[in-house]
């Protein structure tokens, strides 16, 4: 079946769903490092192929921010390319793209991968950008036509599925403007739709979220009480993940797979529209609701048992993909430690053992002398 992988990310996915792999197996597989991450590096020397990449991405930092230290500028862009850490900041992301002369869906590629949300059609400031790099400005046309126009009110409350069409007919209109005068016109006109937070993925989100606070069905006479989050997350989101922020012992793989694991607060801050929902966070919440239906209505509960193990891992993957597109996130990577690991829970699928139960055995033992 085409999934449009690499042949590494081809062999990955076969490996970690078909290998046979036990939670030890796999444990030992990541922190041994053969897993053949993609680094950041490699993404960029994959998409700018000269020989100046670091010059050219300090030299666009310094011209764009003069008042910067040129030391710190120069190391932190250094770091990047040698995978000491990550940009993370939307803007540095956007920078990255003009400097390099990106078309439009490689900064959205880019975005989607380091930021979890690609360009988001529906937020002033990234349909504007867009719009710049897509007719050739220069980054700093784009910032100073953006700085003279009035900010957005903020559309962060609405029912999913509308938004998705929302969002959709927003970046349609922008595709049609033609100069700058178009774009503040169209810009103003679409002022109160605008908003900055993804609420196609806060619809996918509560709805997960709404299966694990009412486990049983309404429709079921039980006095069972709804459970808090407090509960939620400790029943069903903590998975063996140890608590702290003290990641001063953890080897690369076990930062990565902690990086923004889901707490109690940070789920109120969701729910509270005061933060986006991450991608990781949904990725869980499909494991453990194993609840397609969330996403997709294609097959009742009946058609999918009567599928083979191997059928039911290939619809998995489908639908989290389809949801994944679905938000502006970055598809599967077999080569992300994180996908990785959820494409491994996936792997269950089929068996009495629960996705959910496969992915705490490997957290368990991958962090058991933490």
């Amino acid at each position: 079946m085409n999934r449009q992988l690499t042949v590494t990310s081809a062999a990955e996915y076969n490996r970690v769903l078909y290998g046979h792999m036990s939670p030890a197996m796999a444990v030992a597989y990541l922190q041994d490092n053969q897993l053949p991450v993609r680094t950041f590096s490699d993404v960029l020397h994959q998409m700018y192929t000269g020989d100046d990449l670091q010059t050219r991405l300090t030299d666009f930092f310094l011209s764009d921010m003069p008042d910067v230290n040129p030391q710190s500028t120069a190391r932190k862009i250094k770091n990047w390319l040698s995978d000491k850490n990550l940009p993370t900041n939307r803007e540095d992301i956007f920078r990255i793209g003009y400097a390099l002369g990106f078309g439009e869906a490689q900064l959205d590629y880019l975005l989607s991968i380091y930021t979890d949300y690609g360009i988001q059609y529906r937020d002033g400031h990234d349909v504007v950008y867009a719009w710049f790099l897509r007719n050739g400005y220069a980054y700093q046309d784009a910032r100073e036509f953006f700085d003279h126009l009035p900010p957005a009110p903020g559309l962060n409350q609405m029912d999913g599925v509308s938004e998705s069409h929302l969002t959709k007919e927003i970046q349609n209109n922008f595709l049609s403007v033609s100069s700058k005068e178009e774009l503040r016109s169209c810009y103003l006109n679409n002022l109160n739709k605008f908003g900055c937070q993804h609420l196609r993925a806060y619809y996918y989100f509560d709805k997960f979220l709404s299966i694990l606070i009412h486990p049983v069905p309404e429709w079921i006479d039980t006095p069972e009480p709804y459970y808090s989050l407090e509960t939620v997350m400790q029943t069903y989101l903590s998975l063996c993940m140890p608590s702290g922020k003290n990641r001063q012992n953890y080897s690369l793989v076990q930062r990565l797979i902690k990086q923004n694991w889901p707490n109690t607060t940070a789920i109120k801050n969701i729910r509270s529209h005061k933060v986006d929902v991450p991608r990781k966070l949904l990725l869980l919440l499909y494991v453990i609701t194993e609840d397609l239906s969330v996403v997709s209505d294609r097959f009742s509960q009946e058609e999918f048992e009567d599928m083979t193990i191997q059928e039911r891992v290939e619809q998995h993957w489908w639908t989290l993909n389809a949801m994944l597109a679905d938000c502006g996130m970055a598809l599967l990577d077999p080569r992300n430690v994180t996908d990785w690991l959820i494409l491994y829970a996936i792997g269950a699928a089929g068996e009495e053992e629960p996705m959910s139960d496969r992915l705490e055995q490997v957290i368990s033992l991958m962090y058991h002398d933490i």
